[in-house]
Protein backbone atom coordinates (compact mmCIF):
# COMPACT_ATOMS: atom_id res chain seq x y z
CA UNK A 1 0.00 0.00 0.00
CA UNK A 2 0.94 3.38 -0.78
CA UNK A 3 0.62 6.44 2.15
CA UNK A 4 -2.63 7.67 0.95
CA UNK A 5 -3.73 3.58 1.34
CA UNK A 6 -2.25 3.41 4.69
CA UNK A 7 -3.34 6.51 5.95
CA UNK A 8 -7.03 5.09 4.65
CA UNK A 9 -6.71 1.99 6.55
CA UNK A 10 -5.51 3.28 9.61
CA UNK A 11 -8.75 6.32 9.86
CA UNK A 12 -11.22 3.14 8.59
CA UNK A 13 -9.97 1.01 11.88
CA UNK A 14 -11.18 4.13 13.80
CA UNK A 15 -8.86 2.26 16.94
CA UNK A 16 -7.90 6.09 18.24
CA UNK A 17 -4.68 6.18 15.98
CA UNK A 18 -1.96 8.81 17.91
CA UNK A 19 -0.98 11.45 15.58
CA UNK A 20 1.70 14.19 16.62
CA UNK A 21 1.72 17.40 14.50
CA UNK A 22 5.01 18.46 12.75
CA UNK A 23 6.67 22.12 12.14
CA UNK A 24 9.60 20.82 10.09
CA UNK A 25 11.72 17.84 8.99
CA UNK A 26 13.35 17.05 11.79
CA UNK A 27 10.56 17.31 13.92
CA UNK A 28 9.13 15.23 11.21
CA UNK A 29 12.18 12.64 11.89
CA UNK A 30 11.47 12.44 15.18
CA UNK A 31 8.15 11.42 15.33
CA UNK A 32 8.63 8.46 12.86
CA UNK A 33 11.68 7.79 14.64
CA UNK A 34 9.85 6.84 17.68
CA UNK A 35 7.23 4.56 16.16
CA UNK A 36 4.17 6.72 15.12
CA UNK A 37 2.35 5.45 12.52
CA UNK A 38 0.94 9.26 10.99
CA UNK A 39 2.22 12.87 11.42
CA UNK A 40 0.28 15.79 10.61
CA UNK A 41 1.85 19.22 9.60
CA UNK A 42 0.42 21.45 11.75
CA UNK A 43 -0.08 25.35 10.38
CA UNK A 44 0.16 26.48 14.25
CA UNK A 45 2.98 25.30 14.17
CA UNK A 46 4.79 26.67 11.08
CA UNK A 47 3.38 30.14 12.05
CA UNK A 48 5.06 29.46 15.39
CA UNK A 49 8.17 27.80 14.55
CA UNK A 50 8.48 29.56 11.22
CA UNK A 51 7.17 33.12 11.40
CA UNK A 52 7.52 33.35 15.47
CA UNK A 53 4.03 34.45 15.83
CA UNK A 54 0.75 33.24 16.69
CA UNK A 55 -1.71 30.95 14.47
CA UNK A 56 -4.20 33.95 13.31
CA UNK A 57 -3.69 33.26 9.71
CA UNK A 58 -0.17 34.77 8.56
CA UNK A 59 0.62 31.42 6.90
CA UNK A 60 -0.19 31.10 2.78
CA UNK A 61 -0.08 28.23 0.52
CA UNK A 62 3.38 28.52 -0.31
CA UNK A 63 4.83 27.98 3.12
CA UNK A 64 2.65 24.95 4.26
CA UNK A 65 3.20 23.43 0.46
CA UNK A 66 7.02 23.98 1.49
CA UNK A 67 6.59 22.21 4.69
CA UNK A 68 5.16 19.45 3.28
CA UNK A 69 7.50 18.87 0.61
CA UNK A 70 10.47 18.52 2.82
CA UNK A 71 8.57 16.60 5.34
CA UNK A 72 7.53 14.30 2.73
CA UNK A 73 11.16 14.03 1.34
CA UNK A 74 11.97 13.53 5.45
CA UNK A 75 9.60 10.77 6.21
CA UNK A 76 7.82 7.57 5.34
CA UNK A 77 4.65 7.98 6.63
CA UNK A 78 1.95 9.54 5.83
CA UNK A 79 0.86 13.19 5.70
CA UNK A 80 -2.19 15.01 7.06
CA UNK A 81 -1.73 18.42 6.16
CA UNK A 82 -3.49 21.60 7.57
CA UNK A 83 -4.58 24.16 4.75
CA UNK A 84 -6.77 26.37 6.85
CA UNK A 85 -9.18 28.03 5.10
CA UNK A 86 -7.66 26.74 1.74
CA UNK A 87 -6.90 30.45 1.77
CA UNK A 88 -9.79 32.09 0.15
CA UNK A 89 -13.27 30.83 -2.02
CA UNK A 90 -13.99 27.46 -3.66
CA UNK A 91 -11.49 28.20 -6.41
CA UNK A 92 -8.67 28.51 -4.11
CA UNK A 93 -9.50 25.63 -2.19
CA UNK A 94 -9.69 23.72 -5.64
CA UNK A 95 -6.09 25.37 -5.86
CA UNK A 96 -4.70 24.57 -2.57
CA UNK A 97 -6.15 20.58 -2.99
CA UNK A 98 -3.68 20.63 -6.22
CA UNK A 99 -0.44 22.12 -4.62
CA UNK A 100 -0.29 20.08 -1.63
CA UNK A 101 -1.36 16.56 -3.20
CA UNK A 102 1.59 17.45 -5.36
CA UNK A 103 3.68 18.38 -2.86
CA UNK A 104 3.15 14.80 -0.97
CA UNK A 105 0.39 15.03 1.28
CA UNK A 106 -2.19 12.36 2.08
CA UNK A 107 -4.75 14.28 3.71
CA UNK A 108 -5.90 17.65 3.47
CA UNK A 109 -7.40 19.35 6.34
CA UNK A 110 -9.96 22.51 5.50
CA UNK A 111 -12.14 24.36 7.84
CA UNK A 112 -14.92 26.89 7.95
CA UNK A 113 -13.45 29.94 9.45
CA UNK A 114 -13.90 32.90 8.12
CA UNK A 115 -10.38 34.75 6.65
CA UNK A 116 -8.16 35.33 8.29
CA UNK A 117 -8.32 32.23 10.66
CA UNK A 118 -7.84 31.81 14.53
CA UNK A 119 -6.33 29.03 16.43
CA UNK A 120 -9.50 26.86 16.84
CA UNK A 121 -8.79 27.50 21.16
CA UNK A 122 -9.06 30.98 20.86
CA UNK A 123 -11.49 33.61 21.52
CA UNK A 124 -13.25 35.46 18.95
CA UNK A 125 -13.52 33.11 15.83
CA UNK A 126 -16.34 33.40 12.94
CA UNK A 127 -17.29 30.94 10.51
CA UNK A 128 -18.38 31.34 6.89
CA UNK A 129 -22.16 30.33 6.04
CA UNK A 130 -22.76 26.59 5.89
CA UNK A 131 -23.66 27.34 1.94
CA UNK A 132 -19.97 28.37 1.38
CA UNK A 133 -18.73 25.90 3.13
CA UNK A 134 -19.90 22.96 1.56
CA UNK A 135 -19.52 24.44 -1.40
CA UNK A 136 -15.52 24.48 -0.56
CA UNK A 137 -15.42 20.48 0.80
CA UNK A 138 -17.32 19.66 -2.61
CA UNK A 139 -13.92 22.39 -5.12
CA UNK A 140 -11.79 20.04 -2.69
CA UNK A 141 -13.04 16.25 -3.35
CA UNK A 142 -13.36 17.14 -7.23
CA UNK A 143 -9.82 18.78 -7.14
CA UNK A 144 -7.91 15.90 -6.03
CA UNK A 145 -6.35 13.72 -9.14
CA UNK A 146 -5.79 10.45 -6.63
CA UNK A 147 -8.83 8.99 -5.87
CA UNK A 148 -6.76 7.68 -2.55
CA UNK A 149 -6.30 11.83 -1.43
CA UNK A 150 -8.76 12.49 1.83
CA UNK A 151 -10.16 15.39 2.68
CA UNK A 152 -10.68 15.76 6.10
CA UNK A 153 -13.70 18.96 6.68
CA UNK A 154 -12.92 21.06 10.30
CA UNK A 155 -15.92 23.12 11.44
CA UNK A 156 -15.42 25.84 14.48
CA UNK A 157 -19.31 26.35 14.32
CA UNK A 158 -19.29 24.87 18.01
CA UNK A 159 -17.73 28.05 19.38
CA UNK A 160 -20.16 30.63 17.36
CA UNK A 161 -23.58 28.56 17.00
CA UNK A 162 -23.41 25.99 19.55
CA UNK A 163 -22.70 21.80 19.53
CA UNK A 164 -25.73 21.18 17.46
CA UNK A 165 -25.06 23.13 14.60
CA UNK A 166 -21.72 21.93 14.79
CA UNK A 167 -22.87 18.47 14.00
CA UNK A 168 -25.37 19.35 11.52
CA UNK A 169 -22.08 21.45 9.81
CA UNK A 170 -20.18 18.07 9.67
CA UNK A 171 -22.91 15.66 8.28
CA UNK A 172 -23.42 18.63 5.46
CA UNK A 173 -19.33 17.92 4.86
CA UNK A 174 -19.92 14.59 5.12
CA UNK A 175 -22.25 14.66 2.13
CA UNK A 176 -20.06 16.78 0.11
CA UNK A 177 -17.74 13.80 0.03
CA UNK A 178 -15.52 14.73 2.93
CA UNK A 179 -13.45 11.70 4.11
CA UNK A 180 -12.81 12.35 7.90
CA UNK A 181 -14.60 15.01 10.47
CA UNK A 182 -13.12 16.74 12.51
CA UNK A 183 -15.54 19.32 14.85
CA UNK A 184 -13.29 21.49 16.89
CA UNK A 185 -12.65 22.59 20.29
CA UNK A 186 -15.60 20.93 21.99
CA UNK A 187 -15.75 22.21 25.71
CA UNK A 188 -18.00 19.40 27.35
CA UNK A 189 -16.72 15.55 27.83
CA UNK A 190 -20.53 14.87 27.07
CA UNK A 191 -19.89 16.41 23.43
CA UNK A 192 -16.56 14.33 22.90
CA UNK A 193 -18.54 11.15 23.69
CA UNK A 194 -21.43 11.97 21.62
CA UNK A 195 -19.95 12.65 18.17
CA UNK A 196 -18.86 9.39 17.48
CA UNK A 197 -22.41 8.13 18.12
CA UNK A 198 -24.01 11.16 16.02
CA UNK A 199 -21.16 10.99 13.34
CA UNK A 200 -21.01 7.68 10.85
CA UNK A 201 -17.81 9.07 9.32
CA UNK A 202 -14.57 8.65 10.31
CA UNK A 203 -13.48 11.36 13.04
CA UNK A 204 -10.66 13.11 14.29
CA UNK A 205 -10.80 14.59 17.72
CA UNK A 206 -8.43 17.37 18.40
CA UNK A 207 -6.06 17.44 22.23
CA UNK A 208 -5.04 20.81 22.32
CA UNK A 209 -2.14 20.90 25.75
CA UNK A 210 -4.10 24.15 27.46
CA UNK A 211 -6.91 24.44 25.02
CA UNK A 212 -10.75 24.48 25.67
CA UNK A 213 -11.33 20.64 24.99
CA UNK A 214 -11.31 17.98 27.76
CA UNK A 215 -7.98 15.78 27.99
CA UNK A 216 -9.44 12.30 26.84
CA UNK A 217 -7.09 9.20 26.70
CA UNK A 218 -5.85 8.25 23.38
CA UNK A 219 -7.31 4.67 24.37
CA UNK A 220 -10.63 6.16 25.72
CA UNK A 221 -11.23 7.93 22.29
CA UNK A 222 -10.34 4.96 20.78
CA UNK A 223 -13.08 2.66 22.81
CA UNK A 224 -15.33 5.58 21.86
CA UNK A 225 -14.81 5.12 18.03
CA UNK A 226 -12.61 8.03 17.03
CA UNK A 227 -10.09 7.28 14.26
CA UNK A 228 -7.17 10.15 15.45
CA UNK A 229 -6.34 11.51 17.76
CA UNK A 230 -4.25 14.69 16.97
CA UNK A 231 -1.42 16.62 19.36
CA UNK A 232 -1.19 19.28 16.71
CA UNK A 233 1.75 21.23 18.82
CA UNK A 234 2.86 18.39 21.32
CA UNK A 235 6.76 18.39 19.88
CA UNK A 236 6.47 22.11 19.63
CA UNK A 237 5.58 22.74 23.59
CA UNK A 238 7.96 19.97 24.27
CA UNK A 239 10.61 21.35 21.81
CA UNK A 240 10.13 24.96 23.59
CA UNK A 241 10.65 23.93 27.14
CA UNK A 242 13.36 21.43 26.11
CA UNK A 243 15.15 25.12 24.69
CA UNK A 244 14.40 27.15 27.58
CA UNK A 245 15.66 24.86 30.39
CA UNK A 246 18.80 23.87 28.49
CA UNK A 247 19.40 27.62 27.42
CA UNK A 248 18.36 29.05 30.85
CA UNK A 249 21.45 26.46 32.17
CA UNK A 250 23.69 27.78 29.23
CA UNK A 251 22.68 31.21 30.90
CA UNK A 252 23.42 31.10 34.08
CA UNK A 253 26.14 28.08 34.64
CA UNK A 254 28.02 29.54 30.92
CA UNK A 255 28.22 25.88 29.56
CA UNK A 256 26.05 22.79 29.05
CA UNK A 257 27.58 19.38 28.36
CA UNK A 258 26.35 16.70 26.96
CA UNK A 259 25.93 14.34 30.50
CA UNK A 260 23.57 17.16 31.33
CA UNK A 261 20.62 15.70 30.07
CA UNK A 262 19.22 18.67 28.76
CA UNK A 263 20.53 18.01 24.92
CA UNK A 264 20.45 15.68 22.73
CA UNK A 265 24.06 13.27 22.33
CA UNK A 266 25.77 14.78 19.51
CA UNK A 267 25.81 11.03 18.20
CA UNK A 268 21.98 10.91 18.65
CA UNK A 269 21.52 14.53 16.37
CA UNK A 270 23.67 12.84 13.56
CA UNK A 271 21.57 9.58 13.59
CA UNK A 272 18.18 11.34 13.43
CA UNK A 273 19.44 13.56 9.79
CA UNK A 274 20.75 10.45 8.07
CA UNK A 275 24.21 10.83 8.58
CA UNK A 276 25.66 7.73 8.06
CA UNK A 277 23.50 6.96 5.03
CA UNK A 278 24.80 9.79 3.35
CA UNK A 279 28.50 8.53 4.31
CA UNK A 280 27.64 5.65 2.81
CA UNK A 281 26.62 6.91 -0.28
CA UNK A 282 29.70 9.59 0.03
CA UNK A 283 31.88 6.05 -0.78
CA UNK A 284 29.37 5.11 -2.75
CA UNK A 285 30.36 7.50 -5.46
CA UNK A 286 34.29 8.43 -4.49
Amino acid sequence: MNTRQQLRKLIEARRGVLVPGAFNALSAKVIEDLGFEALYVTGAGVTNMWFGLPDQGFMGLAEIADHTARIRDAVQVPLLVDADTGFGNALNVYHTVRVLERAGADCIQLEDQVAPKRCGHFSDKEVISTEEAVSKIKAAVDARRDADLLVMARTDAAATHGFEAAVERAQKFAEAGADILFVEAVTQAEEVRALPRRLSKPQLMNMVIGGKTPIFNADQLAELGFGIVLYANAALQGAVAGMQKALTVLRDQKEVRESSGLVAPFAERQRLVGKPAWDALEKHYT
